[in-house]
């Protein structure tokens, strides 16, 4: 925090009167004293944190404006955005939960209420909302995952220090995917240190490996992690499934994790829960999942026995959980963003094997409004402090607000990509379409961690290599596919990939090989199927690249730019999307 942002919000604090309380009800009231002062229900309390991607600091995170939904899936969650979100949920068009949920005038919002996240204000928001419900044996705190990775600190440690904030801040149950992209050892070392559970039902020892030694949970189910566990919760017993990312060795590279198989397994997970509900006689089971939403929601249809699916993986901050039927009654949905910026809260009424009601709450966190757990924020404060002149470098500034998070380029997307080109000398680049990646506001220095927080990965090379048009169009096509397949079981959850140099025309609802055309080069010659073209990219999954790592890339055009603006943006044209409430016009 710098001393301008520290200035703002003592301004605030002394108006209101709110500083440092923690309090945020689930009504549309902008009442600050009473943010987080949730009501108890019930006999048991879940909390549900995913996607925090080692944001141990407050942070700013602009939702998406483009979040597209085809078919039947528009106009339903995850898939609305800005003024739809509002409607939809019936929220207020301004304040902090607009500010929370939406992109709409996201830099003088962020300017108004401050950073979200941070893992000392996470602590301090999770122990009161453990406290004000009784004692711990009736609260849970659950990861979805993808907390392992997406910072310097994390990249620099192999995870470690987000596995020792987990244990300080309690995480009782997690499962994983960017977990899975450190190497094999160093993912069962980590796990190891996890004062936790780390389950995953669909991560199996493949048979050779078994053979040949290679460590498992269970040698006779080949089970690497332990599928479920069992929690014992105010005299109630609670199963809680884990479900790690279903294509992590094609999404991620597979090198890192040889021995290990993944997948949906929907088959399999009936089986699971069936045996469960049969032999533990369990009185709610929850599905501790990263599939994504729209996989979630598939699922919860497919299969019977599940009370609740706690999804993450899609980054969507969903404030009321969606009912799914299905053959055996309806499973609830829900899904708690990313960054650290959300924290749901389910509490729930236990019977005898069944869940009797529900009341659930997404709550938003507002660092400027919690205190710090002092516990820790010393602990940040010492992993950090080795690095702290790597990461508070300042390499430029811009004069737009940079940030990630949509189907299609953001603008530090399209920083990546510019920088891609320049530093490699290319006609076209491509970028990942990773969800994670902090936001940057107008004015405020770009450091070294920001770029960081942005492509921090553990393959993080990059290349210059000899494309035709017709293979830079394969490559668009079979990314888009990933996004609108019609089935939600066929999608991996990310964005399309960013590009730089060229513009294209995209329509979600064509068919496969036909969704991508009109392709053409920034100046407007049109991409030639048979023609080379030179193109510059990083993040290679299935072999390792030779270049340096994207960061240095980065880090190098930006220190030559100092001050800028992005010359132009490399958004797709879309088609067929009139009136989609995916996307803010």
């Amino acid at each position: 925090m710098n001393r301008r942002e520290f200035t703002q919000m003592l301004a605030i604090a002394s108006a209101a009167n709110i500083f440092p309380k923690t309090a945020f009800s689930g009504q549309n009231c902008e009442d600050k004293e009473k943010m987080y002062d949730i009501p108890t229900f019930g006999n048991a309390r879940l909390l549900h944190i995913t996607d925090s991607h080692a944001q141990l600091l407050p942070i700013y995170f602009r939702e998406p404006s483009v979040n597209i939904g085809i078919n039947e899936e528009d106009g339903k969650p995850p898939h609305i955005v800005g003024q739809h979100f509002l409607d939809f949920y019936g929220l207020p068009s301004s304040g902090m939960k607009t500010h929370a949920f939406t992109s709409l005038d996201f830099t003088s919002n962020a300017h108004k209420f401050g950073k979200v996240g941070g893992y000392a204000h996470l602590s301090t928001l999770v122990k009161q909302l453990r406290q004000s419900y009784g004692d711990n044996d009736r609260s849970l705190l659950l990861d979805g995952g993808d907390t392992w990775q997406g910072s310097a600190t994390a990249y620099w440690t192999r995870g470690k220090d987000m596995v020792e904030a987990s244990n300080i801040l309690g995480v009782d149950v997690m499962t994983g995917h960017w977990e899975f992209t450190y190497q094999d050892t160093e993912v069962l070392e980590n796990v190891e240190a996890f004062n936790g559970e780390f389950i995953a039902h669909n991560v199996k020892v493949n048979e050779d490996a078994l053979f040949e030694g290679s460590p498992a949970y269970d040698e006779d189910t080949g089970n690497a992690f332990k599928p479920y566990t069992i929690k014992e919760m105010g005299g109630h017993r609670v199963a809680v499934i884990g479900q790690a990312f279903p294509y992590t060795p094609i999404a991620n590279p597979k090198r890192f994790i040889p021995d290990w198989t993944f997948g949906i397994q929907a088959q399999e997970l009936q089986a699971l829960i069936d045996e469960v509900r049969e032999s533990e006689q369990p009185d709610a089971v929850i599905l501790l999942s990263h599939n994504g939403m729209d996989v979630d929601i598939k699922l919860a249809a497919t299969v019977t026995g599940l009370d609740v699916i706690l999804g993450g993986h899609t980054h969507d901050g969903i404030p009321k959980p969606v009912h799914v039927k299905n053959a055996g009654g309806q499973t609830l949905v829900t899904n708690a963003g990313s960054n650290g910026k959300f924290v749901g809260v389910l509490d729930l009424e236990l019977g005898k094997g069944h869940v009797k009601d529900f009341r659930y709450t997404l709550l938003p966190v507002f660092s400027n409004f919690i205190e710090a757990d002092k516990e820790m924020e010393s602990f940040i404060n010492d992993v950090r402090s080795p690095y702290l002149d790597k990461l508070t470098e300042e390499l430029a500034v811009s004069d737009e607000l940079l940030y990630r998070r949509g189907n299609f380029n953001g603008t530090f997307d399209q920083v990546i990509c510019d920088a891609l080109r320049k530093v490699g000398g290319a006609d076209i680049s491509l970028s990942p379409g990773f969800r994670w990646g902090t936001t940057v506001l107008p004015g405020q220095s770009i450091t070294m961690e920001h770029v960081m927080d942005q492509t921090c990965i553990t393959y993080p090379e990059t290349y210059v290599n000899e494309m035709t048009g017709s293979q830079i169009k394969a490559i668009l096509e079979d990314v888009c596919d990933n996004i609108f397949n019609l089935d939600p079981f066929y999608r991996q959850g990310g964005d399309m990939v960013r590009v730089g140099g060229m513009d294209y025309v995209c329509d979600p609802l064509g068919q496969f090989g036909h969704r991508i055309s009109n392709m053409t080069l920034d100046n407007g010659t049109v991409i030639e199927a048979d023609k080379t073209y030179k193109v510059a990219g990083w993040a290679t999954v299935n072999s390792q690249a030779e270049g340096p790592a994207i960061w240095d890339v980065v880090g190098d055009y930006l220190r030559d730019k100092k001050q800028f603006s992005i010359e132009k943006m490399n958004v797709p044209k879309l088609k067929n999307m009139q009136g989609n409430k995916g996307i803010i016009s």
